[in-house]
């Protein structure tokens, strides 16, 4: 498929690159982790469409989705330390994207939302965070952090 020329990924935006991270409970089995770190990243790329790079053009002039042209780390932390991790995005104004443990308890997403509903802010725990902001202060907030893997 090729995209029109007034398609916005024909030409490349130059956008100060921010860092975008996404940050998992390390006691997470495989499979819920990488559902959390999924649900997370599409949220991001909703919320910040410049994350998307330009499409991406085979030999045979076929263009191919675009991927995130600035990377995107998954690291690890315990279930306690996700909840302070984000109090302390949240104070540096960065963008944070949450996901409340309420969201691997149900496939209903209306009894996801009403579960989160009946919990104070201050409760939620979280199974991952992604963080946008600032290369340099996000890379500063999570820097103990390790890589998962």
């Amino acid at each position: 498929m090729k995209l029109p020329a007034d398609h916005p990924h024909t030409t490349i935006q130059k956008v100060a690159a921010p860092r975008c991270v996404i940050v998992i409970d390390d006691a997470l089995p495989a499979g819920k982790a990488c559902n959390a770190a999924a649900v997370i990243a599409l949220t991001l790329g909703e919320r910040h469409p410049y994350l998307v790079g330009a499409p991406l053009v085979d030999a045979q002039d076929v263009h191919h989705p675009g991927l995130i042209p600035v990377g995107i780390s998954v690291l690890k932390t315990s279930v306690g330390q996700l909840s302070k991790l984000r109090a302390d995005a949240l104070e540096k104004d960065f963008d944070i994207v949450g996901f409340p443990v309420q969201g691997q308890q149900t496939k209903d997403y209306a009894a996801f939302r009403d579960a989160v509903r009946a919990v104070d802010t201050r409760e939620l725990a979280y199974l991952g965070v992604g963080i946008v902001g600032d290369n340099k202060a996000v890379r500063k907030l999570v820097s103990d952090l390790e890589l998962m893997q």
